[in-house]
This record gives structure tokens, C-alpha cells and sequence, in this order.
């Protein structure tokens, strides 16, 4: 450890350390206790190992294995703060001298599945920068890509960060090196922008991107990058995407400088590829909108940040002019109307910065111009400086050559005026500008009446500028100014300015005069004077209202009689001039008249408003008696004359104290002027002015009535929506010139149009819906321009209305729903301009809708619902029905619910496919809000099942299935129900529904309640014994729903009840009377194949099938296959014991809660008055109890139960009963309850086949499971009534049986059987060997199983392996072979009591086992030395085998004939009878013990017989013998005393 001693000392030099192997060793050594050293320590440690790779050439091995150290560390101690950086570090100064070495630690086989050290990451971010890392950048990538979709945590997420952001940059410069950077890079172009394009996927739709924190932040730097590798055709498909999610960001409030940068570089990297694409040029608004935001911003000077957030946004303006000039202008001038100052100085600084690098083309000087007009008509003071020094540089690119430049000109010397309270530097810039006008046009603003308050300053620029002009040398002003009199002032012309005073002078004149007569006859001469000029008619105009204020009524009558010149052809003075001027003559004499009238009311006091609606009646005369032709030049001067009057009408507050008749008149007669307007073109402003004079018209009384207001909405929309789309007008232009101002004054038509529908609220504020519902048939027409005009106006009225900032009256929707349906529908038409206005037009009722709300809790007291209106945006519901109908299903009535959805279901037919998945949407969202409100539930059922009998565009027939099943799961008992009515079997269409409901957990619980509660329900009773089709249906709707891969969750939730009822339903269905081919669904199972009929049985039992499925239990359907559980249920009779063996496959398969919830179900049915359900109930109770956890349930009583059962009459009852008891014995804990029940169950051994197979199972799992005492004494128990079953005539029982002994032997084997018990043991041998004879193969199998236990316990192992591999092919063979073994034991009294025991089954009625017992007798007398054998047991043998002479069956006599032949053959034929004397003589011998020649042994035992024979000769015979005997007593006593044979232990 002197490495760590080393470091842990105060002075640190570069000489203390060597990098060398010893050193790294220490180094890895201290590093592995590092968690018992300091962090001092490890720092010091760090830092100088830092050093001295920084300043040493490293060997590649030892910077591995230094490389490998420092990770290895950063993974198992997991550094924070400066010792992580100080890693960090250290990895970069190993990376510097061999990047490769460090990158490589990045997919370490540890790293597969978690993230990499942060640190480990940071430092190949940093290291992509490096020489020598290029060729890594694509295998990088790659596995970056991956890390992508597994970081979660906000540092994880940031460590990414560093590395992408390297590759990406590192990417980026080396394209721009040429075109070999494919030999630099180890990825070529095409593959890194597949790379880049799927990354930019990946940060989208797994990174939550929405929020304002430091990863956003490095997100956007990254993807901003991205654009410049990502293929443009790629780029420009996620342009409305990524406009969308900018928006949201700048919602959020991230720093405006990374969001400014973002857009920069999207519009950088279109730019690039010539053109920015659709979806640029449709998300303009969109992002003008944004980059005005972010000029918006203050600039801070000192933050670097703030200056490039500026000048990204301004860099960013000129790119988008470049590419969309007139568009963008026109965008941003839309700014300049907003009268926010921020936003003018901001669109000021914009046409700043890009009109000196874009063409200066003549529109774009008229755009500008008509921008700057509007500001300086605002005149904002905090704009002024801006605008000025805007102005100056207008003035230096000639933008003062237009007409508009006059106004520019007034308007700076308007602030330059000598008492103008305008600061000192404004004024020094106006001084600066106007010296930039030209010398004589500076004298002409002199000699102007209207700049008096400006002429000193006038003069003195004047003056300063001529003499500068002198100095220069230049041509004095004068000699050149009488040169161009209609540019410049003249004297002439100051003459006529000083006409306007002689006019005012003239009515102050008259108006002192008493004389009515000569007032009367002035007023006439002055009006029939010249007024070709503007000016002298403003002057006749002005005489006649100061006049009026005294002579009102004269001056008003001399008007009249003077307006009789448009109307009486006998005296007018027009027709008399030439035809070509009459039309102009009549426009100027109107104009006089109206002017004159306009002057009057201005200078009135209220008394001319006596006579106004007189007025207005002699004003609609003068056209409707017009004594000329109404071309449209007429009628363009009279509705200008006109609209002046109406303005300064208006404008008067005294005004709305009448009311005026005439207004209705008028205003009709306007529609009137609409109509007569060409809806093929829009040649003229006609339709324009008169809707103008109408909105201006609105604050008179009497306001418009609701009739009134629909014909006029009626009229302006049919005149103005149905004009042809700006393209075509302009293709029917003749120049550019003449079709931009067909563009320009369709745009101002429509604002009129906008002007006066917002007039028209105002005045109705209630009536807002039904203004919006008379734009229906143009919002779902079929021209593109017409709903998009449309939809421009719907937006833009909501939008007027709800900047409202106090409703005053409550705006009333009563057709919400249909008002809602109307715009959401739009929201996804397939023009994209289209979509946006109708985002911004439901976000606007939405905000109606709040604040009227808001209106409504403040006045009852309530708090206001805070943050509420930020949740919804127009972004937020672009393109999102969803969102829409989220939005307002709290607004909605329950009428206005169903009203919306009626309405929306007529869309689903529509031939946009997008409008149509729109209205589907707009079903499905409303449905998922408020689905539970819904009425009509019927109707609505009927008109969604006709329309998808349709064939609907795809999308919209699965959004439409997904407003059905939401509908479905909120109002499920109406609308299930009829659907279960449909005629049998269903049409595709009703079967997609069924599927439908299956793939939204709601519904599908809802709907699978309910058709579990029929199936429940309709089978409840035993009588209901007749086929029903509901629930035939149910099965049919189940199929659909539960085939899908959505329903899993819901069906794992209602799993033991829906089973339940399912199989409960199915033993119903297979007791019924079925017709036959009965098909009740058909399956389609895909293209090109057969649809799949099911009958109510098929169907009942598919369903079962995909319940298991569905709650995914798949091996449950396994196993039901390997076990032929489904035939079995189909079978009335087999059906219980299919439940048993399905029953297995859940316990095999489900989890342990999965089979308490059974339980809990079934143990409430079990003793149900329903047959079908107490057999359903009592099988699965009993199968469960295979179950260890299940059978240890406390608080059941489980025995008492099964017992019960077994007692019943019923043969079913007692083999589950039995069953139970068997699954019972298999669990520790119930040894000593089953034992006493043992003498119960061996009474099951005789009754009816599987119910003593069943008892038998039952014995053998409590010998084999139960406690080690009672193994022993429960065999011996039951061996004499389990013996028989093995040879039972029925084979399963003898399976069975066998299968079980063998059980059972093995159990006995492991506790040492005794003498007794072994003793039973040796009795199963016979039967077993005659079973085995048995032609059936499982009998076979099972014989030699047990046999196989049978020679193990009794210690036969020679045997053991002949008996494991016994077949039906060799178990003859076996039989011999075991014979043979038998004899060869030399246990000769053993072979004696088998074939005593073989002797009862030649009794037996089975001629099987007769034939076996002659087979086993004739194998083991051939292995016999038969000579031996004493006559008595030959004899005996004989007898037994002559005794089936005459057997029924022939082939049995037949073996009996050759068994005894051969039992001849065996006996020694030379062999003759005894004696009486020689048979005394060896009764003697074996009396006395001593050994004859040829003793006889014995193969049976021998009962002691009475003999006839004579006493005395048995006394004679002992007497002579009794010495010989006495001789050979004591030899006797020495010998072993013979016994009877006796086998095994003494023991039990």
C-alpha cells in the first residue's frame, strides 16, 4: 500500500510517482479500499495520476488496464460531485492519448442492460471533439441509440446529452469538410442521416420533452444540430410536429435563446435544400409568432445568451423573407394592428434588419408602406423612436416615392411642431430625416396651411439647407420651381388655400344676416358655384354648417332643393351636360350635399337630430330616383358620400338618444347593393363599403333585429365566401399590379365582412351561435377557399368575443354540441391553414366558456378555478380532437351531449377521409368524457351500426368501434342488450363491435359483468330446460371479445367468475335438444380461407378456451389438449370428469390466489337446489384440494364435506367425493384424520368402476402420504380387499389397482416391512403374475411396475430389472423367467402356497384368469423336478388341473390337456407303486427321523389324518421300534430340529 501512504502525504510532486506497473498496481490496490480511505486520499490519488498521463506517453496495455480501473471504480462506488468530475478528467487524459480505449468502456457486456457511469459518458462526449475519434463516431451512434431509450433520470439523461451532443457536432464537421468524410468517419453519409433521423424519433417519443430543465435545454441544442444531417424530404415531414412541441416549450418558459436557436436551425437547414417545403410555408403564423416572442425579450447587454437570442431570431426573419417574402411581410405585419407596443417595436426592428438584404420589390414596398401608415395612425408614444428611426432608413432605400410617403412626412413633422412636447432626441431626428427631402419639397411643406405649427422649424432646415445648397454651388430654388407645378407648390396654389378661408368667411357673413330671403338666396348662388375641387367643396360644405347653426331649417330646405338635381329629370342641370360627364356630375353634387349634412351634424347641437330621419329618407331616394345610369363608378361615389355621413353620424353622442326608422330601410337596401355584387369576381368594393357602412351604422337605433341579422349574415356570406379562391382571381388579373389588388381587396372584403359580424355581437352578444351555425354550409363545403374563408371568420369572431374582459350578458349556447362539432370537424381537414384557424377558433369558445364560468363563481362567492385556462391552448388542440371534446364535456347539457353526437355521426360518411376520422374522434372523446350522460342511447346505437355497415374509411371505422365501445362501457345495460337481439349469427359488423369492447378494460368489465350476470341468471333454475339464444349470443359475443389481445387485464380481473359461468352454461348447452348443424358464429380466420361455423356446444367450448387465454394461462389449454378435456366436456355424461381434469390444469397452471378465488365462489354454490351447479361446484372443490394451499385453507371442513358427498346416492356425488378425499391425502396434517377413515373407504373397493377407482386412489395417497406409523398397518388393512381389484374383470379398476399396489409397495419398501407384513406382500404375487398375462398394454405396464416395487421390498433384485422393461410383446417370457427364479430359490413349501393360491383362480368366472392360472401352474411344475415331488402333491396337482377338462373353453381344455401330459412326462416313468409294506417301512423311517434312499419332498402342507388301520399294529410297530429308537435318541436331540418354513424377519 505504499501508493496510498504516498498520496496521503502533504506534498505532491510529478516525482513521486512513475507510471509504472508497480505504481498502476498500487493504484488498483488503492482503489479497491477506496471506501476505506478519505476522499482526500482518493482526490490526491486522482489528481496525480491525472497529471502524469497528461505529461507520460502510456503504453497501450497499461492505459487499458488504468482505463478498465477507473470504470470498474466509477460502477461499484459510484463517485458524486468533484471526485466524480475528477474521474472524469482522468478518463480524458487516458482518451487524449488513445480515444479508442475509453470509447470502447462505453458497450462493456456490464453496460447491456444499465446505463454507463455518468462520468464514463461526459468524458466521450468530450472526447468524440478529439483528433483520432472520428472512426468511432458511428459504432457510438449506435449504441448511443440505445442508451437513448434507457435513461429516465435527469443526470442519466444529461450524460446522454453530452455524447450525442459530440457526435452530432463532430458529424456536422466533418461533412462540411467534403465529400470524403466517409473515409474520416466509420459511416457513411446516407447511413448517419438514417442515424440522426432516428435519433431525432427517439428523443420524441421516449424523452418527456415538455417541461423547462437543463435536459430540454441540451435536447434542443442536439436536435437543432440534427436538422443539418437529417434528409430534408425527412425534415420537412416533421415540421408541423416540431412547431407544435416549440410552442409547448415556449409555454413552459425555457430560456428563449435555446428555442430561438432551435427555429433558427430548422429554417437554416430547409434553407438548404432550396426551399422550406408545404409545411413550412403553413406553420409561418406559427413561428413568426414565436421568434416575435423572443424579440420580444429584453437584451441584456452583459448575458450572452439574451444578445443571441436577438440576433438568432432577426437572423431567422430574413431567412424565412428570402424564402417567403410577401407571406412573411404580410405576417408580420399583422403585428403592427395588435396595438401592443412591444410587438410594433419588435416588428419595427424586423423590417429594420431584413429590408436591407431582400430584393426591394414594389409590393414590398406597399406592404411596408401600408404597416408604417397604420403606426403612425396609432401614433403609440412608446413606439415614436422606433418608428423614426425606421423611417430615416425608409427614406434612404426611396420609400418616400410612393404616394403613401406624404403621410410619412406629415407625420414627422407633426412631431418636429415648435410647441410639441416631444423629447429632445425625437425631435433632433425628425430634424434629421426632413433634411433628408429634397430642398424645393421642404418649401412646399412650408408654404402648407396645415404645417403652421411647424414653420419655424420648417424654415430653419429650409434656410440651412439653401444655404448649403449656395456653398455648394448648386442652382437656387426659385429658378427652377414654377418648372414642375404639380410637384411643388405655387403661388397660384396658395391662392386656393386662401379660398378655405374666404368660405368660412362667407358663412360667418351670412350667418349674422336676418334676412331669410337673402340667406336662402346665397345658400342657392353658393351652391351652384365650382366645385370640381375637393377643397371648394369642403368650403361650400363648411359655409353651409356655420350658417345652419343659426338658419338650420333654411339652410336644410336649400339642401333638399338643392338634391333635387339627382332626382327630377324635368329640372335637373346634369342631364343637360355631356353623357360621359353626368355619372361624375351626380357623384360630386352628392358629395357636396352629404358633406354639407356631415358638417351640419358636426357643428350642431342637437337640433338637426329632429330632422335626421327625414334625412336619411331624402338620401335613399337620391339613388333608388337616380336620374342617370348606376354604373358602378356611381355607385361607388354615392356609397362614399354616403358612408361619411353615416360616420359622422355615428360618431355623435347625442345620436343614440333617437332612433331611426330609416336605418332599416337602409340597411336593406345595402343587402340589396351585396346581392347585385358578381360572385364570380370581386371587381370592385362595393360589397366591401356597403358591408363597412352597415357596421358603421350599428350603434344607431333601433338595433338590428334576430330576423334582420340572419338575412344580412345570409347575404354578406353568400356574397363574400363564395368568391372564387385568390388563385383563380389572380389568374384572371391581366398584370401583377391589377391581380395584387384583386388579392388586397379581397383580404380587406373579408375584414369588413369580420368588422361586421363583430358589429352585429355586440349589438346581441346572446346571439353569437346562431352567427356562427349560418356559416354551416360553407364550413363543410366542398372548395377549400369557402371553408377555409369561413372558418377564418368563425375564428376570428370567437376571438373578438372572448377578449371581452367582462361579460355583462351571459352568452347562452343551447346547440353547444352541434356548435362544437361544427369546428372540431375541421380541426383535421386535410388543408392544414384550415386546421390551425379552427384550433384557434375552439380554443376561443373554450375561453368564452371559462370566463363565463369564472363570471359565474364570482358572483356566487366561489373561488376561482386557478391555472384553468393554461391547461388548453390553440396548439393543444391542433389536429387533437381528442383534446377538444375533453375540453368542454363539462359545458355540455346531456341534450347538447346526444346533439353532438347525432350531428357528428352524419360525418363519418364524409368523403375526406380526415373530416370523417374527425367526427369519429370527436364520438369516441365526447363518449370517453360523458358517455354516462348520453340520452337516445337507442338511436345512437342504430346510427352508428347502419353507418359501419358502410364500409368506412379505415381509420374511421376503428375510431368509430372505439367510440362504440366507450359508449358500451358507460351505458352498458342498454346498449349490450341490443346487441344480444341481433339475429344469430352476426354480420361482420356486429362481431367487430364485440371485438371492439374487448380492447378497453372499462368496457370490458363493465360488458363482461353483465354477460356473466345473464348467463348466471338465465341458468339459475332447473326448469329452464329449453333452448334459449340469449345466452347461445352471450357465448357468440365472448368469442369476439375475449380473441383479442387488450382484454387480458379485465378478463385476469373477473377470471373464476366468468370461467364459472362459462362452464356452468356449457353443461346447460350439451343438455340440450340442439338441432343439428346449427350455426350460431362463424370465425373468419383471414384471407383466403373458409370462415369457421360454430354450433352453441363449439361456441360454449372456443370460449372456454379463450378465457384461459385471455387471462393468460395458455398451459391451462395445453394440458386440457394433452388430457382430451374438451371431448370429455362436450359429453353430458363425461362432462363432470372433464371439469376434474381441467380443474388439474388450473391447479398446474394458476397461481395459488387464482385457485382461493375459485374457492371462495364454489363453496357458496355446493348445495345448490341447481343440479348442474352443484356438480360444477363440488368437481372443482375437490380437484382444488390437489393443491397444498389450498386444502390447508383454515376454517374449512373440507373432510366433512367429501365425506357427506360419498354418502349420497348419487354415483357422480360419491366418486368426487372420493376424489376430494384422494387430492386431501396428498397434504401433511391429515394422516390421523384420513386413518380413521380407512375402514370407510375399503367398503368403496366393491361398487361401481370409478368409484372404486376412486377409493383406491384415495387409499393409496393415505398409505403413501401419511405418517410413517400407519404406512405399515393401513396396507395390511386393506390388502385382502385390494387383492381381488388386481384382477379385476374391469380393466380400469385393475389398472388402477395395480398402479396403486405398486404406490404402495414403494411406500412400504422405505420402512422395513415385517414378517406380517411381508406375508401380504407375498399374496399379491400370484395375481400380479396372472395379470400380467392380460393382452392390454396399460394392464402389462402396471403389473410390471409393481412387480418392479414387489421385488425390491421382498429382495428379489435378480428380477427387479425384468420386470421394469415387461411388455405386451415378452411378458410370457417374463411369466417363465419369473418361474424359474421362483423354483430356483429352493423355498419349495414357498412354490407350494403360490400354486396352492393359483389353485382358487381356476374357479374364477373369467376364463382369462383360468387360462393364466393353468399357464402359471404348467411354467412352474416344468421347473419342478416332479420325481421328487411326493405322490400326494403330484396327485393333488393332477387333480387341479383335470378339474378344467371340460372348461367351456376350448383353448383352455386344450392347455389343460398339455399341461397334464407334460406333468406325466416330468414324473420319473420307471418310478412303480409302493407297497402297503414298503409305504409301513417309510413311515417308520420318518418316524424315526432316519433317511431313506429316495425321500419324497413336499410341496403342500399336509393335514394330519385319522387312519383305519389297526391300533395294535400302530402299537406293534412302536414296540418293536422302541429300543432302535431309544438308541438314536440322543443322535436325535444333536440334530436341528426341523420347522415349518417361515420367511422374512420375525418382526411385523
Amino acid at each position: 500500500m505504499s501508493f496510498v501512504v504516498m498520496v496521503g502525504s502533504s506534498e505532491i510532486t510529478d516525482r513521486n510517482l512513475d507510471v509504472s506497473e508497480k505504481n498502476i498496481k498500487d493504484f488498483m490496490e488503492a482503489l479497491q479500499v477506496a471506501g476505506q480511505l478519505s476522499a482526500d486520499n482518493v482526490l490526491q490519488t486522482l489528481k496525480l495520476l491525472k497529471v502524469k498521463i497528461l505529461n507520460n506517453k502510456m503504453a497501450t496495455p497499461r492505459c487499458q488496464k488504468v482505463t478498465d480501473i477507473i470504470v470498474d471504480y466509477m460502477k461499484t462506488m459510484k463517485p458524486e460531485g468533484e471526485l466524480e468530475e475528477l474521474c472524469t478528467e482522468v478518463l480524458l487524459a487516458l482518451g487524449f492519448q488513445s480515444p479508442g480505449i475509453v470509447i470502447f468502456k462505453l458497450w462493456d457486456r456490464w453496460h447491456l442492460n444499465n446505463l454507463p457511469p455518468n462520468g464514463l459518458l461526459v468524458a466521450v462526449g468530450r472526447l468524440i471533439f478529439c483528433q483520432g475519434a472520428d472512426p468511432y463516431i458511428g459504432v457510438t451512434w449506435e449504441y448511443i441509440l440505445h442508451l437513448l431509450r434507457m435513461a429516465q433520470k435527469e443526470d442519466d439523461m444529461l450524460a446522454v446529452c453530452h455524447v450525442l451532443k459530440g457526435l452530432v457536432i463532430s458529424a456536422r464537421k466533418h461533412l462540411d469538410l467534403g465529400t470524403k468524410n466517409d473515409e474520416i468517419m466509420d459511416i457513411t453519409q446516407e447511413a448517419l442521416s438514417i442515424k440522426a433521423y432516428l435519433t431525432l424519433r427517439v428523443l420524441f417519443n421516449r424523452w418527456s420533452l415538455r417541461s423547462n430543465n437543463k435536459v430540454t435545454e441540451e435536447a434542443l441544442v442536439i436536435i437543432g444540430h440534427l436538422f443539418f444531417l437529417i434528409p430534408p424530404s425527412k425534415l420537412k415531414n416533421q415540421v408541423n410536429r416540431l412547431t407544435r412541441w416549440l410552442m409547448t416549450l415556449m409555454s413552459a418558459k425555457v430560456a428563449p435563446f435555446y428555442i430561438s436557436q432551435c427555429i433558427f436551425q430548422l429554417i437554416d437547414a430547409l434553407a438548404l435544400s432550396g426551399c422550406g417545403g408545404i409545411n413550412l410555408e403553413s406553420q409561418l403564423g406559427n413561428i413568426i409568432g414565436m421568434l416575435f416572442k423572443q424579440l420580444s425579450e429584453t437584451v441584456e447587454d452583459s448575458n450572452h445568451h439574451s444578445v443571441q437570442n436577438h440576433s438568432l431570431a432577426l437572423k431567422a426573419f430574413y431567412i424565412l423573407t428570402k424564402l417567403y417574402n410577401d407571406r412573411v411581410v404580410t405576417l408580420i405585419r399583422e403585428n403592427v394592428e395588435s396595438k401592443d407596443p412591444a410587438k410594433i417595436v419588435s416588428t419595427i426592428q424586423i423590417f429594420t434588419d431584413v429590408l436591407q438584404k431582400v430584393p426591394q420589390t414594389e409590393q414590398l414596398k406597399n406592404e411596408v408602406m401600408h404597416s408604417v401608415i397604420i403606426m403612425i395612425q396609432e401614433d403609440l408614444k412608446p413606439v415614436q423612436r422606433a418608428l423614426l428611426n425606421f423611417i430615416e432608413m425608409l427614406i434612404q432605400h426611396d420609400y418616400l416615392a410612393p404616394p403613401q410617403g406624404s403621410i410619412i412626412i406629415n407625420y414627422v413633422i407633426k412631431l418636429s411642431e415648435s410647441d410639441c412636447s416631444n423629447e429632445e432626441d425625437i425631435q433632433l431626428t425628425c430634424s434629421k430625416i426632413l433634411q433628408m427631402v429634397t430642398l424645393p419639397k421642404l418649401i412646399t411643406l412650408v408654404c402648407q396651411p396645415r404645417n403652421t405649427l411647424a414653420f419655424v422649424p420648417l424654415s430653419k432646415m429650409a434656410t440651412k439647407m439653401a444655404l448649403r445648397a449656395r456653398s455648394l454651388g448648386q442652382v437656387p430654388y426659385l429658378s427652377s420651381f414654377h418648372l414642375r407645378p404639380t410637384q411643388f407648390i405655387s403661388p397660384q396654389k396658395l391662392l386656393t388655400h386662401l379660398v378655405a378661408f374666404l368660405y368660412k368667411f362667407f358663412g360667418f357673413t351670412l350667418r349674422t344676416s336676418r334676412n331669410i330671403k337673402m340667406v336662402q338666396m346665397m345658400l342657392s348662388a353658393i351652391l351652384q358655384t365650382v366645385h370640381e375641387e375637393l377643397q371648394e367643396r369642403e368650403g361650400i360644405a363648411v359655409a353651409l354648417s356655420i350658417v345652419s347653426m343659426k338658419h338650420l331649417k333654411v339652410t336644410l330646405d336649400q339642401l333638399q332643393a338643392y338634391s333635387a338635381i339627382l332626382t327630377d329629370k324635368n329640372s335637373s342641370s346634369i342631364l343637360k351636360l355631356m353623357k360621359e360627364h353626368q355619372q361624375r356630375e351626380w357623384g360630386l353634387v352628392c358629395n357636396i350635399i352629404y358633406l354639407s349634412y356631415s358638417k351640419i351634424i358636426s357643428e350642431s347641437k342637437g337640433a338637426i337630430f329632429m330632422h335626421l330621419d327625414d334625412i336619411l329618407a331624402i338620401v335613399l331616394q337620391h339613388y333608388r330616383n337616380c336620374i342617370v345610369e348606376k354604373d358602378k363608378n356611381l355607385k361607388l361615389e354615392y356609397l362614399d358620400a354616403l358612408t361619411k355621413l353615416i360616420n359622422i353620424l355615428s360618431s355623435q353622442p347625442m345620436a343614440f338618444q333617437f332612433k331611426f326608422p330609416q336605418k332599416i330601410e337602409i340597411v336593406t337596401f345595402m343587402m340589396e347593393l351585396i346581392r347585385e355584387e358578381p360572385l364570380n369576381s370581386i371587381s370592385s368594393s362595393i360589397r366591401q363599403r356597403a358591408m363597412n357602412f352597415i357596421t358603421n351604422f350599428r350603434k344607431l337605433h333601433p338595433l338590428t333585429e334576430v330576423e334582420e341579422r340572419t338575412e344580412l349574415l345570409q347575404t354578406c356570406f353568400q356574397s363574400v365566401l363564395c368568391l372564387p379562391s385568390t388563385e383563380d382571381l389572380q389568374k384572371e388579373a391581366s398584370s401583377s399590379q391589377e391581380a395584387q389588388a384583386t388579392e388586397d381587396l379581397l383580404m380587406e372584403t373579408l375584414q369588413s365582412l369580420l368588422r361586421l359580424m363583430e358589429t352585429l355581437i355586440v349589438e346581441m352578444p346572446s346571439q353569437i351561435q346562431y352567427c356562427l351555425e349560418h356559416l354551416n354550409i360553407w364550413l363543410n363545403s366542398q372548395n377549400d377557399n369557402e371553408r377555409e374563408r369561413a372558418m377564418w371568420c368563425a375564428a376570428r369572431i370567437l376571438g373578438f368575443t372572448a377578449k371581452w374582459n367582462n361579460f355583462g350578458v351571459e352568452i347562452k349556447f343551447s346547440r353547444l354540441g352541434c356548435l362544437v362539432r361544427l369546428l372540431a370537424m375541421r380541426c383535421q381537414d386535410p388543408v392544414d391553414n384550415i386546421c390551425f384557424l379552427s384550433s384557434q377558433a375552439v380554443y376561443n369558445l373554450y375561453r368564452i366558456l371559462l370566463l363565463q364560468k369564472q363570471m359565474q363563481r364570482k358572483k356566487q362567492g366561489l373561488w376561482e378555478e386557478e391555472g384553468k385556462s393554461e391547461v388548453y391552448s390553440a396548439n393543444v388542440f391542433y389536429n387533437n380532437t381528442f383534446e377538444i371534446a375533453k375540453a368542454f364535456a363539462e359545458y355540455f347539457t346531456e341534450m347538447q351531449l346526444t346533439h353532438l353526437v347525432l350531428t357528428a355521426m352524419e360525418g363519418l360518411t364524409d368523403s375526406k377521409a380526415t373530416v370523417s376520422l374527425a367526427a369519429a374522434q370527436l364520438m369516441s372523446a365526447v363518449m370517453k368524457e360523458r358517455g354516462r350522460d348520453m340520452i337516445k342511447i337507442e338511436e345512437i346505437v342504430e346510427g352508428i351500426v347502419g353507418r359501419l355497415n358502410l364500409q368506412l374509411e379505415p381509420n374511421t371505422q376503428e375510431e368509430t368501434m372505439r367510440a362504440m365501445c366507450l359508449l358500451a362501457g358507460n351505458n352498458t345495460h342498454r346498449v349490450v342488450p341490443m346487441l344480444l337481439n341481433k339475429t344469430l349469427p352476426w354480420d361482420r359488423t356486429n362481431l367487430a363491435l364485440w371485438k371492439a369492447f374487448g380492447t378497453r378494460r372499462e368496457t370490458t368489465i363493465s360488458v363482461l359483468q353483465l354477460l356473466i350476470g345473464i348467463l348466471e341468471k338465465l341458468h339459475s333454475r332447473e326448469e329452464s330446460r329449453e333452448m334459449a339464444f340469449q345466452p347461445v349470443a352471450v357465448t357468440c359475443a365472448l368469442c369476439e371479445m375475449l380473441s383479442g389481445s387488450l382484454c387480458q387485464e379485465a378478463v385476469q380481473e373477473l377470471y373464476p367468475r366468468l370461467l364459472l359461468a362459462i362452464l356452468h352454461h356449457l353443461y346447460w348447452v350439451i343438455e340440450q335438444n340442439v338441432p343439428q348443424k346449427m350455426v350460431v358464429y362463424n370465425r373468419e380466420e383471414g384471407p383466403g380461407h373458409k370462415s369457421k361455423p360454430f354450433d352453441p356446444t363449439s361456441c360454449a367450448l372456443e370460449v372456454v378456451k379463450l378465457v384461459f387465454m385471455a387471462a393468460a394461462y395458455e398451459g391451462v389449454v395445453v394440458y386440457a389438449n394433452q388430457h382430451h378435456c374438451w371431448d370429455l366436456l362436450s359429453s353430458p355424461k363425461f362432462y363432470y370428469i372433464g371439469i376434474m381434469d381441467l380443474t388439474s390444469g388450473i391447479v398446474k397452471n394458476c397461481e395459488p390466489a387464482i385457485l382461493h378465488r375459485i374457492l371462495n365462489l364454489i363453496r357458496n354454490i355446493l348445495y345448490s337446489s341447481n343440479y348442474h351447479r352443484r356438480i360444477l361446484a363440488r368437481t372443482f372443490y375437490a380437484q382444488l384440494l390437489w393443491h397444498r394451499s389450498v386444502a390447508q385453507t383454515v376454517g374449512q371442513d373440507f373432510l366433512g364435506n367429501l365425506i357427506k358427498w360419498t354418502n349420497e346416492p348419487n354415483i357422480i356425488m360419491k366418486e368426487v367425493g372420493l376424489r376430494g378425499i384422494s387430492n386431501l391425502a396428498l397434504h401433511p396434517g391429515q394422516s390421523e384424520s384420513l386413518k380413521s377413515q380407512v375402514p370407510f373407504l375399503r367398503d368403496f373397493l366393491k361398487n361401481e368402476a370409478r368409484v372404486t377407482m376412486q377409493a383406491v386412489k384415495s387409499l393409496r395417497n393415505i398409505i403413501c402420504f401419511g405418517k410413517q406409523q400407519n404406512t405399515k398397518v393401513v396396507f395390511c388393512s386393506i390388502s385382502k380387499q385390494l387383492r381381488p381389484l388386481i384382477n379385476d374383470e374391469r380393466d380400469l379398476v385393475k389398472i388402477s389397482a395395480t398402479s396403486a399396489l405398486g404406490h404402495m409397495l414403494h411406500r412400504v419398501h422405505k420402512f422395513k416391512p415385517g414378517a406380517i407384513t411381508r406375508r401380504e406382500i407375498y399374496s399379491f404375487l400370484v395375481p400380479l403374475l396372472l395379470s400380467i398375462q392380460d393382452n392390454n398394454t396399460e394392464v402389462v405396464k402396471a403389473c410390471g411396475g409393481a412387480l418392479t416395487e414387489w421385488t425390491k421390498v421382498i429382495g428379489w433384485s435378480s428380477l427387479t430389472q425384468t420386470f421394469q422393461h415387461t411388455t405386451l410383446s415378452d411378458h410370457i417370457q417374463v411369466l417363465e423367467e419369473t418361474c424359474k427364479y421362483l423354483v430356483g430359490t429352493k423355498k419349495i413349501q414357498l412354490v407350494g402356497e403360490f400354486l396352492s393360491q393359483s389353485f382358487d383362480f381356476l374357479t374364477s368366472p373369467q376364463s382369462f384368469l383360468r387360462e393364466a392360472a393353468i399357464n402359471f401352474i404348467g411354467l412352474t411344475i416344468k421347473r419342478l423336478t416332479m420325481k421328487r415331488i411326493h405322490e400326494d402333491d403330484v396327485e393333488l396337482l393332477q387333480n387341479a388341473i383335470g378339474s378344467l377338462r371340460n372348461d367351456p373353453v376350448e383353448s383352455i381344455q386344450s392347455l389343460v390337456t398339455t399341461t397334464l401330459k407334460n406333468l406325466d412326462e416330468y414324473l420319473n416313468p420307471e418310478s412303480i407303486s409302493a407297497t402297503r409294506m414298503s409305504q409301513l417301512s417309510n413311515n417308520i423311517f420318518k418316524v424315526t427321523g432316519m433317511k431313506t434312499s429316495e425321500r419324497k419332498k413336499r410341496l403342500f402342507k399336509t393335514v394330519k389324518q385319522e387312519r383305519d388301520d389297526d391300533d395294535n399294529q400302530k402299537k406293534n410297530i412302536w414296540n418293536w421300534l422302541r429300543g432302535p429308537l431309544n438308541s438314536l435318541g440322543n443322535w436325535h436331540n444333536r440334530r436341528v430340529k426341523t420347522t415349518p418354513l417361515i420367511i422374512g424377519n420375525s418382526d411385523k
